[in-house]
């Protein structure tokens, strides 16, 4: 008799027997008289035991051999990064782990990353994406490379396979049904795992091996701290430059200030001082982000915090909406009017009034799916040469490839400046440059911004 079982039980693993006290992640559940721990727990359970020379009766996972076999051929340093992943350079223990996140831009190449691990391994697979776009591109890839059945969750459909792709949502209701169906779980887009919520997904999924994949894996909340813990921390990192001029295009980015007439001027300082003044009569410094969520909770009880609050959003209004910057943009336009240009901006009223004005297709939140892939597909085929857009193409989206952006107006975020950089790496055939501007109005908080992004 084992000294030790070891089974699944919607989204956790009971431990029965006679185990050790100091056994990773586990409580005594008084219910079962059993201990229990979180699934995602299992792997480290696995080495404790085999450390301490125990037999166990393992009941967790019974799954088939998979033989998967792809065209894909990886660069170097993909295969590094896969390499890196494989050996669980940065974890603990020794030996293979397999688990751990890896850091590569976008345009290089990361779904075939996650699909060589799937053949390396050979086990069954669940892939979880945030968007139903990313949903239906990696089961395309899927379903072409191994020409096997592959599940969706998500979509308007709920099919699980040995292969299966999902987006957070879906896994995050199913995840305690699902624990014990796959051996290697890959996140793609990883740092949306770092949400509360999502976390529970990979807490509730027993699957040892473990990947995840994203172009900026830190959060400014440090919640990709609590990611590590439950994949693994960043084991390989590839940043734009090791790649440009060979794999990814080369690139420029140029800052073109622009001043605020006088009108916007006034009315930015006005906003804009009551916001400051505020911070200095409360004493409050605003160091990161949860700073900020804190004087959003103070408004909820304090009228002068409110007030300064719709004060900082009217003076952002003025820099980003900059009139000055509409008219620096013509001059971009005809200069790049044989280019494909895409046209990044932080509100959906501006990319209606520069659709508007420019007569340029735009895609918003509010875009229906339909029409944004036309809008994207004749983008492809050269019927259209610009696309304006707020956010929505910033991760999730197949774009066509383009060589010129212009970001108008964004956030401090190094994740969005870099996905919105990355738009425009897709190597060409002449081997051309890619150029991304960013318009600033000068003497405004939004030069800070871009500096932080940078």
């Amino acid at each position: 008799m084992a000294d030790v079982t070891l089974t699944f039980e919607e989204g956790t693993i009971r431990v029965a027997g006679d185990p050790p006290d100091d056994l990773p992640g586990v409580e005594y559940d008084p219910r079962s008289q059993t201990g229990r721990a979180p699934a995602s727990r299992y792997a480290a359970l696995r080495e404790a035991l085999a450390e301490a020379a125990l037999s166990v009766d393992d009941r967790v996972l019974d799954l088939p051999d998979l033989d998967l076999a792809s065209t894909y051929r990886l660069r170097e340093y993909q295969r590094a990064a896969l390499d890196a992943w494989q050996a669980g350079e940065g974890n603990a223990g020794t030996g293979p782990q397999r688990r751990g996140v890896l850091e590569l831009p976008t345009g290089s190449g990361k779904t075939v990353i996650g699909i060589a691990a799937m053949e390396a391994l050979g086990t069954p697979t669940l892939v979880v994406v945030p968007t139903i776009d990313l949903l239906e591109q990696w089961r395309r890839e899927l379903t072409a490379e191994f020409e096997i059945p592959v599940g969706q969750l998500g979509g308007g459909t709920q099919r699980v396979e040995n292969v299966t792709v999902s987006t957070y949502d879906s896994a995050y209701l199913r995840a305690d049904e699902l624990g014990d169906r796959f051996g290697l779980v890959v996140f793609d887009e990883v740092h949306h795992l770092g949400g509360e919520g999502y976390r529970q997904i990979a807490r509730l999924l027993a699957a040892p091996a473990r990947l995840g994949l994203t172009a900026t894996f830190e959060r400014p909340d440090g919640a990709h701290e609590a990611v590590a813990d439950l994949l693994g921390p960043l084991v390989h990192r590839v940043e734009v430059d090791d790649l440009a001029g060979e794999h990814l295009a080369d690139y420029d980015i140029k800052r073109i200030e622009v001043e605020l007439t006088e009108t916007e001027r006034e009315t930015y300082e006005r906003h804009q001082s009551t916001f400051t003044d505020y911070l200095k009569q409360s004493n409050i410094q605003l160091r990161s982000g949860s700073d900020y969520q804190e004087l959003v909770k103070r408004s909820g009880t304090d009228p002068r915090a409110r007030e300064a609050l719709l004060a900082k959003q009217r003076a952002r209004d003025v820099m980003m909406n900059a009139e000055r910057k509409v008219g620096e943009l013509a001059e971009l336009l005809d200069r790049h009017r044989e280019d494909r240009v895409i046209l990044f901006t932080a509100s959906t009223d501006l990319v209606y009034r520069l659709a508007e004005r420019f007569l340029i297709p735009a895609i918003t939140h509010e875009t229906p799916a339909d029409e944004r892939e036309a809008i994207l597909r004749r983008f492809r085929e050269g019927e259209y040469s610009r696309v304006v857009t707020a956010n929505v193409l910033d991760e999730g989206v197949d774009v066509p490839a383009c060589n010129v952006g212009v970001l108008l107006a964004g956030s401090g975020s190094k994740r969005e400046f870099t996905q919105r950089l990355g738009r425009l790496l897709r190597p060409t055939d002449d081997g051309g440059r890619a150029i991304l501007y960013e318009l600033v109005a000068e003497e405004t908080a939004e030069e800070r911004v871009a500096s932080r992004r940078r």
